[in-house]
């Protein structure tokens, strides 16, 4: 089969032109600018286009089907040639189901969570042995690719955005999957330029839970109050597996998983990851893997790429960087660390980067949710608010918005780098918690030399 990739350069188009390509595929594509990792990922397997820009006379009436990637717009000229030749066109989820209609699938969403929670049921799926299909957004150690794709896997597990599918078709990715297994991990209010509402948003979830597949299992966190609702509304055929945190203890600056008398060494910390483990094994147990063989497995997971990742510590500091920019998603990983270290100080240094968290009527969402770090530090970058249309944000907006006494905001890197070099790194952990990269500092760097 020969796919062509219209905005072959994206994270997850790029994924998956190069699981397509390990499968035996033809793939060709074309992008108007590709950056790294994925310039040398894609060239590294022959898939890098020539020249960057839109070629439709390089499409022909022997393409197989086209893949169209969100980065291409409604009028791309491909995208036109295409629909003139009477192609097939499949945005990103569509091709994903194409490819696994008939298959046992897995889907997991929610706000917060479901990149951990699918790396866990992935990690321990490979761990015993069961072979599946499946799509992640973020690198997870021992795969080589975010998406894998086969002709014999049963089983294919899908993390479940709630995104817009394409610039043709305006649903939530995960509208398009319908999972035989479906897991909510919880649901706070995102994407706020396509969901205005928050009742607009609690509905694209409620609706996921609508299209699981006849006599399929929904899997969720019975803590959150919305879904509990959806819960209660679900169709009678549907199996409903609430969880809550998994039991554990803490024990220097370790996480345990108990079970009865035994405790299972973790890697990975905080009450939201046990909380996505308990999902997470509700998830395992179904396909067939047994308790023991779970918290075996669980205790070499090492999570997820940017994940409360580790990238420095010595004898008494450490620095994590985490993809935690939401207002639940960074109070969760705040919390998570004072609890595993109540006796070092935390210093959290947090990015505005997102459309949501740029915008001036969202902003108060954040109040409160560095309140349990000792220094608070909130960079933001007028020039990225300007590239999303957005009305212009204040250091003083963003102070007042937060409501943290202390906290410090910046428009400008190198002011806030600068007064992070002033603090003591003693018995400190040090977090960068954003979706972008500080304006491209070397984080490692940066934590090295201010608690080496």
């Amino acid at each position: 089969m020969h796919y062509h990739f219209i905005a072959i350069g994206g994270s997850a188009m790029h994924n998956l032109a190069i699981a397509l390509h390990t499968k035996g595929e033809t793939v060709t594509g074309s992008d108007d600018e590709i950056f790294e990792p994925s310039r040398s990922r894609l060239a590294a397997c022959g898939l890098l286009p020539e020249q960057p820009g839109w070629f439709p006379e390089k499409l022909s009436a022997d393409i197989d089907a086209v893949v169209l990637g969100m980065h291409a717009k409604a009028d791309n000229p491909e995208l036109l040639r295409a629909q003139e030749l009477g192609l097939k066109i499949y945005s990103y989820p569509e091709f994903l189901y194409n490819q696994t209609e008939n298959k046992t699938r897995v889907v997991i969403g929610g706000s917060h969570g479901k990149t951990t929670t699918t790396a866990m049921v992935m990690h321990v799926l490979k761990t015993v042995g069961i072979k599946f299909d499946y799509m992640v957004g973020a690198r997870v150690k021992g795969f080589d690719t975010m998406v894998g794709l086969s002709n014999d896997a049963q089983v294919a597990v899908f993390e479940g955005d709630e995104y817009l599918t394409s610039p043709i078709d305006p649903r939530p990715k995960f509208h398009l999957y319908k999972p035989n297994i479906a897991l909510i991990t919880g649901i706070a209010w995102d994407h706020i330029n396509v969901f205005k509402t928050f009742p607009d948003y609690v509905w694209q979830f409620e609706r996921f839970a609508q299209l699981i597949e006849p006599q399929g299992s929904l899997v969720y966190f019975e803590g959150d109050e919305n879904l509990r609702a959806i819960a209660a509304k679900v169709r009678p055929d549907i199996r409903l597996l609430p969880y809550n945190t998994h039991p554990y203890a803490i024990a220097d600056g370790v996480t345990y998983l108990t079970d009865g008398d035994d405790r299972y060494r973790l890697s990975v910390f905080g009450e939201h990851n046990l909380q996505n483990i308990a999902g997470a094994m509700q998830v395992c147990l179904q396909l067939g893997v047994t308790k023991a063989d779970f918290y075996r497995a669980m205790t070499a997971f090492e999570g997820a790429d940017k994940r409360l990742q580790l990238i420095y510590s010595n004898k008494e500091s450490l620095s994590f960087t985490d993809f935690a920019h939401s207002p639940s998603k960074l109070k969760a990983t705040i919390a998570a660390v004072r609890k595993q270290f109540p006796d070092k100080r935390i210093v959290a240094c947090m990015e505005l980067h997102t459309y949501s968290s740029l915008s001036s009527n969202f902003l108060e969402q954040y109040a409160g949710t560095m309140d349990l770090a000792d220094r608070s530090l909130v960079y933001f970058n007028p020039h990225a608010i300007e590239l999303k249309g957005l009305p212009g944000i204040t250091i003083e907006q963003v102070e007042k918005a937060f409501a943290k006494d202390g906290l410090k905001a910046y428009s400008d890197i190198a002011l806030m780098l600068n007064d992070l070099k002033t603090i003591d790194g003693k018995n400190c952990v040090l977090l960068f918690l954003s979706s972008g990269n500080f304006a491209g500092t070397d984080l490692k760097a940066l934590a090295e030399e201010i608690l080496g």
